[in-house]
């Protein structure tokens, strides 16, 4: 057996011994104090004499944390015959430690409410977790990070229990052609770098994997000085410095050194090609092009390339693909890696359009720009989109905590700021320069290799000197810090303004301070009622879709283009009886977005190219859904025992109905619906954020004050039908992973006293994430499930709600996934759930909501939809403190009385005709 240096290296230093548990809390007055790098735009870089750097991003104005460690290691560190380690690693490092056993560290975050992940690329594997700010929380997660950065477990046994769950993970990436082509082509395109692997690694070497080289792979990367610690949001910086110096300091620099990897990707040297055949129905081609590291001068002109190129509804593929109807969709993917990594062009085809005209269209969209030079509208176009989204990433701590972890795998967290800068210096000469140098025939993987006489190669830039690039970098000044925000559903209450217009649409106000001077709003417009939206389902969503596309003299792109100019995002939302508008913006832009939002909603002038364009859209995604055992399975439950006539708003079609009915769909009726339908007397709209009310006030009611519909909102019923159980099983050929949903209906409103012990019997069933029921017995008992849970959906008007389960599965373990459900169910009701049970799903649901309220425009939408249902932020106040006092006999009274296994409707999609020949016990069992 062929045993990698760094093992022989790892055991002669001796790295298997652990750090004691004292050690992680010993007296700080021992450590010497961390040394001060830099600040760079509020954020300071301290570096522990371990080797353990640290940036701390200090900020009040959302009440939450979130601590990040990045590893500097990923699937570019694995040698061959041993990918997929990297991955492996995420996984069992919830498994834990000596001093947080067993499952200790995931029903920690359950109690704490903490939201956390953990992910994988090439280059950095990282876990982070958010949560509401406090001392405590903080300290327990700093504690963690430190102990489990050295002490992780790494068991045979906890390999085992999760192998399962890996595979399905690989499964569930082999039923998406998208990714499995982009898998192949990057195979294609590096003929040697570990670029050219999927972090997820070769099957059988996951399955095969030696738990000694796991392990050692374990201690060599996850050391103090191979990693990066970043916390953000809010905190104290002096009192969380002084936690991490107790906690990492006292962990010992590592005796080893980090092997240099030299594998360098020669310069490509013709035109390759690669073909994935696959059961689908939606085309797919694509080009890849190999592209300089991200800190590579070279690295920020592809990034505007990729806007000029991939933008849509202004990139010259949209226009010269979609526009043209050889394409569906488009869209680009730049890789700032590293090392020299790739830019990503993707087509989406509707399965009659011709592949050869779409491949020849992206590749002449490409590769021609030396004779259709970029123009200075699309350079100023694509640096102003970059910069927004820069801006809005440090808008948010949470985000941006994560984004400074691709900046750290790229090299340093100050290239972030530093290409920031480089793309709004950039002009139309460097950019025409980068692209003829990379997007060129020899530099291309396709899907097929063709010779050429007269190679014409790209030249890759030298390896970058980061440090010395960066060292003097100081980059501007920090962005102002909003005020410390109380979530809580009292103050939010006491903060909060409402009114009426004159023609009754309902107005909810929340001002305050916040991070960049943001402000986010959500406008709900209820339409028609059960008789005017007869036959008009369709239309009444399509409409709705089609309300960004254009509006009075506005096309698409010029509607883009002023949100661009706004920094506004806007989403919109439609289904069969309302329109839901998300918003957000600067304060000094609220005023013009509202009056764009005013022109688009009340003035859509539905061109019929983009009724053609959407509709294609639409019906490609259907094509591409036929197939897939999710979309199979939602729609037959969503079909099962519909008692309402084809027609109703409330039938649900098959998908060939559905595409008949969207073929049918015209201009003319789009128009008709929106001139009878729309109005605001019925709708609602809330801002929340920094804003002027005085200055807002008397725009909203001139914008949407006089605005009536002519035929008046009347929500269309949907009362409550009892099921008996049934059961359906359906095959989806070729597709390497199954999936199941459930649905119990419930006789209760989402006022009803039974409905808080409800939601917290519901968290512990399977909603409370890896501690709930189902996902401790699918995933970490049998490891057959990657993703498994439950959901309540409450309806705040009639007696009317519904349970769902689902999980995802290998076919041949569906025998697993029944015995697995069932039990749960039954053990549940029969033995019911604990005191600790009970305690940790009140204060992960507490806190839950109180993390999903620090959102803005998740708050808006809250807000909105209480005026809708005519409630305030007093019914939630009163909801948590049924929850705070609800008790073991009261949750497990209402289980016992509403969940009913003996009423469940289950779905099962797969490919289970060839289940057999995938049986668990025939796979490759894992190296021992």
């Amino acid at each position: 057996m062929n045993i990698p240096a760094f093992i022989f290296l790892a055991a002669a230093v001796g790295f298997a011994a652990r750090v004691p548990a004292a050690a992680v809390s010993a007296d700080t007055a021992q450590i010497s104090a961390p040394a001060k790098v830099t600040t760079v735009e509020g954020i300071t870089e301290y570096r522990l004499r371990n080797g353990l750097r640290i940036l701390l991003a200090p900020d009040d104005s959302k009440p939450t944390t979130t601590v990040n460690v990045t590893y500097q290691v990923g699937s570019r560190m694995e040698k061959y015959g041993e990918t997929g380690m990297a991955h492996l690693l995420e996984h069992l490092m919830f498994k834990g430690t000596p001093n947080y056993p067993d499952k200790t560290i995931v029903q920690e975050f359950a109690k704490r409410g903490m939201r956390y992940n953990g992910s994988t690329s090439s280059d950095r594997t990282n876990y982070f977790e958010t949560f509401t700010a406090g001392e405590e929380n903080l300290d327990w997660a700093l504690k963690m990070e430190a102990d489990r950065m050295v002490n992780s477990n790494i068991w045979r046994q906890d390999l085992d229990s999760e192998m399962t769950v890996v595979r399905n993970e690989m499964e569930m990436g082999e039923n998406n052609p998208t990714r499995i082509l982009w898998e192949k082509m990057t195979a294609a395109a590096y003929q040697w770098h570990a670029y050219g692997k999927s972090t997820i690694g070769a099957r059988s070497d996951v399955e095969n994997v030696n738990i000694q080289h796991l392990q050692a792979f374990y201690r060599n990367f996850y050391q103090p000085d191979n990693a990066v610690l970043i916390v953000t949001g809010k905190f104290e910086a002096a009192k969380t410095l002084a936690r991490i110096t107790r906690y990492f300091g006292a962990l010992p620099k590592p005796a080893r050194t980090l092997e240099p990897l030299w594998t360098a990707e020669p310069v490509q040297d013709g035109a390759r090609e690669v073909t994935l055949s696959r059961v689908g129905d939606t085309p797919i081609v694509a080009a890849l092009y190999h592209i300089p590291p991200c800190a590579s001068e070279d690295f920020p002109a592809l990034q505007v390339l990729g806007e000029i190129l991939g933008d849509t509804p202004s990139g010259r593929l949209y226009k010269a693909l979609v526009q043209k109807k050889l394409a569906a969709g488009v869209a680009d993917i730049t890789m700032g890696l590293h090392d020299p990594g790739y830019t990503l062009m993707l087509a989406f085809l509707e399965k009659d359009q011709p592949r050869d005209k779409a491949v020849r269209a992206l590749i002449d969209t490409v590769e021609n720009i030396k004779t259709n030079p970029i123009t200075d509208a699309e350079l100023r176009r694509a640096q102003r989109n970059i910069a927004n989204d820069i801006e809005k990433t440090l808008d948010d701590p949470a985000q941006f905590g994560v984004r400074l972890s691709e900046a750290v795998a790229a090299g340093d967290w100050r290239l972030i700021f530093l290409n920031r800068d480089r793309v709004a210096a950039l002009n139309i000469a460097d950019v025409q320069r980068v692209a003829e140098n990379f997007f060129k025939e020899s530099n291309r993987t396709l899907g097929e290799f063709i010779p050429t006489a007269a190679p014409d190669r790209a030249v890759m830039p030298g390896p970058v000197d980061v440090e010395k690039l960066v060292a003097d970098y100081r980059g501007k000044d920090a962005m102002p810090a909003g005020e410390a925000f109380d979530p809580g559903a009292a103050n939010i209450e006491k903060r909060t303004k409402r009114y009426a217009l004159a023609n009754g649409m309902q107005v909810a106000e929340l001002s305050k301070q916040t991070r960049g001077n943001t402000v986010a709003g959500t406008l709900l417009i209820n339409t028609g009622d059960g008789a005017s939206l007869m036959g008009k389902k369709w239309v009444a969503e399509i409409a709705g879709r089609m309300l960004e596309r254009g509006a009075a003299n506005l096309s698409r792109e010029q509607i883009a283009d002023q949100l661009a100019e706004l920094k506004a995002t806007l989403n919109v939302q439609s289904t069969a009886d309302h329109v839901a508008v998300t918003f957000e913006t600067k304060r000094e832009r609220l005023g013009e977005l509202l009056d764009l939002i005013g022109e688009l909603v009340r003035h859509p002038s539905f061109p019929e190219s983009e009724l053609t364009e959407l509709k294609t859209e639409m019906l490609t995604n259907i094509e591409s859904r036929r197939h897939q055992p999710n979309s199979v399975a939602e729609n037959a439950l969503a079909r099962h025992d519909n008692p309402y006539p084809k027609g109703d708003v409330r039938y649900n079609e098959t998908f060939d109905e559905q595409v008949d009915a969207i073929k049918a769909v015209k201009g003319a009726d789009l128009k008709a619906l929106q001139i009878a339908l729309y109005g605001a007397d019925r709708g609602q709209i809330a801002l929340v954020g920094d804003f002027d009310p005085g200055a807002v006030e008397p725009q909203l009611a001139k914008l949407f004050g006089g605005w009536t519909a002519h035929t008046a909102y009347v929500r269309v019923p949907r009362p409550y039908r009892e099921s008996s159980s049934a059961s359906q099983q359906l095959e989806t050929p070729d597709k390497a992973n199954a999936f199941y949903i459930a649905r119990l209906g419930i006789p209760l409103r989402d006022d009803d006293a039974a409905i808080e012990p409800l939601l917290l019997g519901d968290r512990i069933l399977g909603s409370g994430g890896l501690k709930s029921r189902i996902a401790a017995r699918l995933r970490q008992q049998d490891g057959i499930s990657y993703g498994a849970g439950s959901g309540l959906n409450l309806d705040p008007y009639e007696a009317n709600s519904h349970l769902s389960l689902s999980a995802i599965y290998a076919p041949q373990n569906l025998p697993k996934l029944k015995a697995g459900i069932a039990d749960v169910l039954s053990t549940l009701l029969r033995d019911g759930v604990t005191q600790q049970e009970l305690a940790e799903a009140k204060s992960g649901l507490l806190q839950m909501w109180s993390v999903g309220r620090t959102q803005d425009v998740s708050l808006s939408a809250q807000l909105a939809n209480q005026m809708k249902i005519g409630r305030s932020m007093s019914f939630v106040a009163a909801r948590e403190a049924k929850v705070q006092a609800a008790t073991v006999d009261e949750v497990n009274m209402v289980l016992r009385k509403y969940v009913a296994p003996d009423r469940l409707v289950q779905i099962y999609a797969g490919d289970f005709t060839n289940a057999e020949m995938k049986s668990p016990d025939a796979a490759p069992q894992p190296g021992r």
